[in-house]
């Protein structure tokens, strides 16, 4: 009967342009799938778009304005992936598909107010993963439905009848709680993972995660860290990517039966140099200057308050090529035991 929507902080979305697709066109996508997968294997994100060879600003407004619009019309993450190669590292070229963004937003929210709420202030389009939406903008023109500015009015508590804010209280039947997620990290903090002498991984990670290739943290032998903090996986296509992880580990797994290994962990040195190439790498990403969880920033956890940098921003392929030349050399930095 009627939707309120309590916002604290908006995000960028796009269209995700999702369709009905006919039996003729599921088979020839599947009959092309070795030559997707190859696209996705050489591509930043491993998805099927490849960053835009050109910068934002080399060319004219008419043009950018022309190539935002196409990409604004296709679907999944072209805009995001496959947009102009510097709108994630030059503030002037970001600034223009933000300003894109907004005139989107303005022109699908009927409510000019509506619309301004919905624009986020504190971040650059792209600087933080973009959601993508099915007529998300559109349900803010139902008469049916009401968006709160929780920073404007912030909730005071939940009552008897609903939601009380400093404005007002809102009577509600049901409360739908989406107050984020503790990315990457928090699958591991919520697990008493300990390691050599017992000490636990939450606490070596306190001021931010360390870790060899990604894959595995020193002090903490045979713990595989897949899809965790440091690892290309992070900030990729995640099907295609960790499919890297396993096969690399799998060789890893070999190669120690092979030899009558039983324990393996990197060495302290490895780990340091793999985390300050990592944070070298982010330094040129506009969304190191973020607040989120790619940061290590989450409002919603205690002590995820220190700013670092949990992905890996070298891209898929250089990140492949980093792990192979390490097992081609007998596993360097790693101590086998």
């Amino acid at each position: 009967g009627h939707l309120t929507v309590f916002q604290r902080t908006p995000n960028w979305c796009a269209p995700l342009h999702n369709r009905p697709i006919d039996a003729s066109t599921q088979a020839r996508i599947k009959a092309t799938y070795p030559e997707t997968f190859a696209i996705c294997r050489e591509s930043f994100g491993c998805f099927i778009h490849q960053a835009d060879p050109r910068n934002a600003l080399e060319v004219s407004p008419e043009e950018r304005e022309a190539f935002y619009e196409k990409l604004y019309r296709e679907p999944g993450f072209g805009i995001w992936m496959g947009n102009f190669r510097d709108i994630l590292i030059d503030r002037d070229a970001n600034a223009t598909i933000t300003e894109f963004m907004r005139g989107k937003i303005r022109a699908r929210v009927k409510d000019p107010a509506v619309a301004e709420k919905l624009i986020p202030t504190n971040h650059g389009f792209g600087t933080r993963r973009v959601p993508l939406e099915s007529g998300y903008y559109e349900v803010y023109n139902q008469p049916n439905v009401r968006l709160v500015d929780i920073r404007e009015t912030p909730i005071e508590r939940i009552t008897p009848a609903g939601i009380r804010t400093t404005a007002e209280e809102h009577a509600v039947d049901m409360i739908i709680y989406a107050t984020g997620f503790d990315a990457i990290t928090g699958a591991f903090d919520r697990i008493d993972i300990r390691g050599r002498g017992g000490r636990r991984l939450k606490e070596k990670w306190a001021d931010g995660p360390r870790t060899f290739l990604g894959l595995q943290v020193e002090g903490f032998p045979n713990l595989f860290t897949l899809v965790g903090p440091h690892n290309a996986a992070t900030f990729c296509n995640i099907p295609r990517c960790i499919e890297q992880n396993v096969e690399w580990v799998t060789g890893l797994i070999a190669h120690m039966r092979a030899r009558g290994h039983v324990r393996v962990e990197p060495t302290a040195e490895a780990e340091r140099e793999w985390t300050q190439h990592v944070l070298d790498t982010g330094r040129r990403m506009l969304f190191t200057q973020v607040d989120s969880w790619m940061t290590g920033i989450n409002s919603n956890v205690a002590g995820k308050d220190k700013r670092t940098f949990i992905v890996y921003a070298g891209g898929a392929p250089k990140y492949r090529e980093r792990c192979d030349d390490v097992a081609a050399r007998g596993y360097a930095g790693f101590v086998f035991r």
